[in-house]
């Protein structure tokens, strides 16, 4: 994500003195070599050009105000209108591998509760969209070369009616990784794929554009779009929100969530002086004498969930208008080429954002939505909470919190070091997945083992400061433990006693 962006402002104009006559015509031929259709080939240009000139990214306080109220979803009152259903194609980005949780397949394919996986979830979300409304609402994922070939088996073998669906897969385009210090594209003799990287959810735009799908669904009478990321599986069609949408008249349309002090270092939204659009600035464009500003929830207000509406036809206006993509600001990652090997040739990535594209869009809008449209897995401490009973599965297939947690999640602290990775995870509830519901607040430092005779209750902090892991079970309730000292899991360490024979005893007797 942007927030995550490293080396995303240099800090002195040496820096850019090296590269600014770097030349992008090696990425061109690059791409073009590779079948990159020419939107993405813009786009990214467009990126590397912002790169070399030297353009920070600096978005000064000075130069925007805080969005003053926006509309509350669960204040619309206008009546529900099905018949926009026909009008509307929902799209899921699934371009992600997960590799932030130790996983080498498609982070939707990992399973999040009662056996069902992301997809499942997405899968069964249509379809009982469809029966509800009696239309067969469009459906799409814009899937990266990464996260393809799974996805569409996975699709093949469980959900073959949606499967063979006309457009149901749309390609993430990638681009090149550039050298760190030429800005020429990279190379890895070991395995060319990792010249490659995403160009970042931005790239919406320009698949939609190189693939022809923008066209086609302009064609075939595709007026809205609703985007969300597959795994944010509480960003489900609402119509009351696709109704306010149309009515609206807007171009563009942003969920926002109001900022919490858990918020207050990612980005936020706000009014750009010159011309009034709505912009995203994300931590990396704010500058550090500005950082007290950016980190005001009272002031900037709202972030983005990654839940956007967009009317096709303004899309489509806005490409024509700048030559064939959207320019959206560059996103600077410092990286190595092949990314297990530190040692191997340093590079830097860029990659787009699509929320950025709201200052795109003239009469663009934003809308506050409950967090329950905003519950996206990104570390282990998500996964564990949403496979817990402190949430369930509604008859419409979103998970939403559990009434018995009265409105307030549960809040998890997993040992980072312990449990970033989903294996780790899977180990300590090899035996179920513990009682969340009536917890407000699980800590966990080292290895620990829990299971479904597990009951975690109020305030619960477990230590163990040992290399073993630990099982903990039964009620737990508002308690600090140390179990470094009790007793572990691991292997049997067998203590070898020296013995003698006894003094005249005969074989075979004791």
């Amino acid at each position: 994500t942007t927030s995550e962006a490293i080396g995303f402002i240099p800090n002195s104009f040496s820096f850019y003195s090296n590269f600014i006559m770097a030349s992008f015509e090696p990425c061109r031929t690059k791409m073009e070599k590779e079948g990159i259709a020419q939107s993405a080939i813009s786009a990214f240009e467009s990126t590397f050009k912002s790169l070399v000139s030297g353009n920070t990214g600096i978005i000064p306080e000075s130069t925007i105000s805080p969005v003053p109220e926006l509309v509350h979803t669960d204040t619309i009152s206008a009546k529900p209108d099905a018949a926009l259903l026909s009008e509307t194609v929902v799209l899921k980005l699934n371009g992600g591998l997960g590799t932030g949780m130790g996983l080498d397949k498609a982070k939707s394919l990992l399973e999040v509760k009662n056996g069902d996986t992301f997809l499942d979830l997405t899968a069964k979300q249509v379809v009982c969209m469809r029966e509800e409304f009696g239309q067969n609402v469009k459906f799409m994922l814009m899937n990266s070369f990464s996260t393809s070939d799974d996805t569409l088996e996975f699709f093949q073998t469980k959900y073959p009616d949606l499967a063979a669906e006309e457009g149901l897969e749309m390609l993430q385009n990638k681009v090149p990784k550039l050298d760190a210090k030429t800005y020429e594209p990279a190379t890895c003799a070991s395995d060319p794929s990792n010249e490659w990287c995403p160009p970042g959810h931005g790239d919406l735009y320009a698949a939609l554009v190189g693939s022809g799908r923008l066209a086609a669904l302009l064609k075939g009478g595709y007026k809205y779009m609703f985007v969300s990321n597959s795994d944010n599986l509480g960003a489900t069609l609402d119509l009351k929100i696709l109704t306010h949408f149309a009515t609206t008249n807007a171009s563009f349309m942003m969920e926002c969530c109001e900022r919490t002090e858990n918020d207050k270092k990612g980005g936020h939204l706000a009014i750009r002086n010159s011309d009034k659009h709505l912009i995203l600035r994300e931590s990396a464009m704010c500058a550090d004498e500005d950082e007290p500003a950016f980190q005001d929830i009272t002031k900037h207000r709202f972030f983005n969930t990654n839940n956007l509406w967009i009317r096709l036809d303004k899309l489509q206006e806005i490409v024509d208008k700048s030559g064939g993509f959207i320019p959206l600001p560059m996103i600077m990652n410092n990286k190595t080429v092949d990314p297990k090997d530190d040692s191997s040739q340093k590079v830097v990535q860029l990659e787009t954002a699509m929320g950025a594209a709201i200052e795109c869009f003239d009469g663009a809008s934003a809308v506050i939505v409950p967090r329950t449209r905003f519950a996206p897995v990104k570390k282990c401490n998500d996964l564990l909470l949403l496979r817990s009973d402190a949430y369930i599965i509604t008859d419409d297939f979103r998970p939403v919190l559990n009434p018995a947690c009265n409105g307030v999640a549960p809040v998890i602290a997993l040992d980072s070091k312990k449990y970033k990775m989903v294996g780790a995870l899977e180990e300590a509830t090899a035996e179920g997945i513990p009682s969340l519901v009536e917890c407000k607040r699980l800590t966990v430092k080292g290895k620990i083992r829990m299971g479904r005779s597990t009951r975690f209750v109020g305030d619960v902090s477990i230590t163990n400061k040992s290399d073993e892991a630990k099982y903990v079970s039964g009620k737990i309730e508002d308690a600090e433990m140390d179990v470094s000292d009790a007793v572990g899991l691991g292997a049997l360490k067998p203590t070898a006693v020296p013995t003698a024979p006894i003094d005249g005893q005969k074989p075979g007797t004791s």
